[in-house]
């Protein structure tokens, strides 16, 4: 009798490497010349990092610095949610940048389907916020991988636990 073999699929986001990423974009705008004089800021708060510039377009240029960082230290940005740009005392603007994680409903029910369709010999199940799939053939499991990867999901997913 065979062992059933399965895998999670999370979105987590590591949020040392998120620090990381803030120093080392805020070292740089520390050194850029457009930035001279600037009241430019990247914080991270609890779940949230909060942009703060003196104008829209610095804070486009600091967004712009700021994922080219996130993205060199592997941290997915399909994961971050920006909302309105807001006015912030001493005429600055600033602007909160969620970073999601968990499988939403939304995307699990993509998830369960997409498995669903794919006519493997597999199972799915969603706990919490994250998806187990298990199934007795590893190469199975494999083609959801590659499946699952192709997806046009809203959040980034990293597969774990693979038995």
């Amino acid at each position: 009798m065979s062992k059933e073999s399965s895998f999670d699929i999370v979105s987590k986001v590591d949020f040392s490497e998120v620090t990381n990423a803030i120093n080392i974009a805020m070292k740089e705008i520390s050194t850029r010349y457009d930035f001279k004089g600037s009241k430019s800021d990247i914080k991270l708060d609890k779940e949230e990092l909060v942009l703060l510039s003196d104008d829209e377009f610095k804070l486009e240029q600091l967004k712009d610095v700021l994922l080219s960082k996130l993205i060199k230290r592997g941290i997915p940005v399909k994961n971050l949610d920006y909302s309105k740009i807001e006015g912030a005392s001493g005429g600055t603007v600033r602007q909160r940048a969620k970073l999601v994680q968990g499988i939403d409903k939304d995307n699990a029910k993509k998830i369960n389907t997409l498995i669903k369709n794919s006519g493997l010999k597999v199972k799915s199940q969603v706990q919490d916020d994250q998806v187990r799939v298990t199934g007795k053939n590893r190469d199975d499991l494999q083609k959801i991988i590659a499946a699952v990867k192709e997806a046009d999901l809203t959040v980034d997913v990293q597969f774990v636990n693979y038995r």
